[in-house]
């Protein structure tokens, strides 16, 4: 079989399941355009902005995708190439797909409110709460690791840096001009073909014009970056940012499908299914744990619910935004595949301990899309580029969703202290960043970052937990919500619960109890929510 079979099998696959089950999922959650959407009714120009669906495609994919479809396919196929595009695909439209789409339904109808207000609403104050901590703190975590890893590679590679700062510049003056365009769909094409063509030449320009500075410098302007991206309107820096950015992801997709089809290589990578490793253990359910942001991620929820909702114009654009945004990033998680499955099972054991998931996806890539006449040390440079640009779009999109989610779990607070901090956005962001730095400067983020995709996929079984009692107690069918619930429930109690053996084990007492009180948190909001349903099962129907 050759990897260019594998990958027109998939983008059928993912096609097709868009067209039939994605329109069947959209109806479904009763979504309808005779709604409308938050950013009209709460429209503030600072977060809550209507935007063309374009645009929020391009913030919405980038902000998801970042580093975790490349990352964690890369890794799973250790357990063999066979079962990771199975879960890949599976877990993207039935599982992923879903719950992104699902997380952004209850969001509009929620006045484009986070998860952590719907579980108030549905579940109870205190299942509020239980989740807005959890998920702080699983944001803090992602930005002190994503600013340690981002300032890593601009040391090393001070071109990076460059080209990530004229990115920057160019996404300010793209989102003023685009504020005078207004809705001129002609003048929006004509800037978004000059801006896509100045970023590409960014791209060269930066490799030419290194940017040096120390990691602690680095550090500090990272999160200084993030503060005021957190703070400015998102149509002035975050969103054109990252609808840029995309672009620089939609190009690498397309190069590499391109080199592949030149190229025509073979899978050499055997068809052996390994149900256990020395490094991960079981394939069961560590697959399901290691496979995130290509299949289903927690994460997803809190963009889809936190920023993406707060942006569409009108409801029928979360079907592409929110559905057609995760089937995207899975067809991404099959091409990270596809970047090692052409080396043998030895040779891709052998470069993953040596080089790691991103440089052997970098080297891999870069050597299909080089068959396009490109050198390639640049298109292996290119390739580092752009995952190292949606690291950055990771950072800023974390610290926005995370001064949410500070907001939001004060909103209900009398006291004037928490007042301030729920209302005003400088101080909430000041907070965040605050709690970053401590984070960093303890070195704490990387003891911490193991247990991370465990708890990232309690995030994703939280939602859908949340969005399963959101449709049950409005008398609706939520069975096409509550199988995936159930599973990625079972996935991630198994998960930390060997997690915390193991950690016990080898006297990490800290981890092993963190992984315990995870899984005393979804056992807690399970019983709160089953309780929820029992108390209001027998009401009327309310309108979704």
């Amino acid at each position: 079989m050759n990897l260019i079979l594998l990958l027109l099998i998939s983008a059928v696959i993912l096609i097709i399941a868009y067209r039939f089950y994605g329109a069947y999922v959209y109806k479904r959650f009763g979504l309808s355009d005779k709604n409308p959407a938050p950013s009209h009714t709460h429209r503030d120009g600072v977060d809550y902005e209507p935007s063309k669906p374009i645009v929020v495609l391009g913030h919405h994919f980038a902000s998801i995708a970042g580093a975790g479809p490349i990352v964690g396919p890369i890794i799973a196929v250790t357990f063999g190439w066979i079962p990771a595009v199975i879960w890949i695909l599976v877990g993207g439209i039935f599982f992923g797909a879903v719950h992104d789409l699902g997380s952004m339904a209850a969001s509009l109808r929620a006045d484009g409110k986070s998860i952590g207000v719907i579980i108030r609403q549905q579940i109870g104050t205190r299942g509020k709460q239980l989740f807005v901590l959890f998920s702080f703190s699983t944001l803090i975590l992602v930005i002190g690791v994503f600013a340690d890893i981002i300032a890593k590679t601009f040391v090393s590679n001070p071109g990076v840096a460059s080209a990530s700062i004229l990115f920057i510049v160019l996404a300010i003056g793209f989102g003023l001009v685009n504020r005078l365009v207004g809705s001129k769909k002609t003048a929006f094409i004509l800037i978004s073909v000059i801006g896509v063509i100045l970023m590409y030449f960014f791209v060269y320009l930066g490799m030419q014009l290194p940017f040096a500075l120390d990691y602690k410098i680095w550090i500090l302007a990272l999160l200084a970056y993030a503060f005021l991206a957190s703070v400015t309107p998102v149509s002035l820096l975050l969103q054109p940012r990252d609808y840029l950015n995309s672009f620089l992801l939609y190009g690498m997709m397309i190069a590499a499908i391109l080199g592949v089809f030149i190229a025509n290589p073979e899978i050499k990578m055997s068809n052996e299914i390994t149900v256990s490793t020395e490094n991960l253990g079981y394939i069961f359910p560590v697959l399901f744990v290691t496979i995130a942001c290509g299949a289903i991620s927690g994460f997803h929820s809190l963009v889809a619910s936190g920023t993406t909702s707060k942006q569409l114009d009108k409801e029928s654009d979360a079907k592409v935004v929110g559905f057609g945004g995760m089937l995207i990033e899975s067809f991404l998680a099959i091409i990270s595949v596809g970047a090692v499955v052409v080396l043998t099972k030895a040779e891709y054991l052998e470069r993953l301990a040596g080089e790691g998931p991103v440089a052997l996806f970098s080297t891999g890539l870069g050597g299909m899309i080089a068959t396009l006449g490109i050198s390639e040390e640049f298109a292996t440079g290119f390739v580092a580029l752009t995952v190292s640009a949606f690291a950055l779009t990771t950072l800023d999109t974390c610290t926005r969703l995370a001064r949410f989610t500070l907001q939001e779990y004060f909103e209900d607070m009398p006291q004037p202290a928490a007042k301030t901090i729920s209302q005003n956005r400088y101080v909430s962001t000041g907070l965040v960043v605050l709690f970053s730095i401590l984070l960093l400067l303890s070195g704490g983020f990387t003891t911490l970052w193991p247990i991370f995709g465990s708890a990232n996929q309690l995030l994703a079984a939280l939602a859908l937990l949340t969005i399963a009692v959101w449709m049950i107690r409005k008398k609706k069918n939520a069975l096409f919500v509550t199988l995936p619930m159930f599973f990625m429930f079972t996935v991630t109690l198994a998960s930390l619960g060997l997690f915390a053996w193991k950690n016990f084990q080898d006297q990490i007492y800290v981890l092993s109890i963190i992984a315990a009180l995870l899984f005393v948190l979804a056992i807690a909001l399970m019983i709160l929510a089953t309780k929820s349903i029992k108390k209001e099962i027998k009401e009327p129907a309310k309108a979704l």
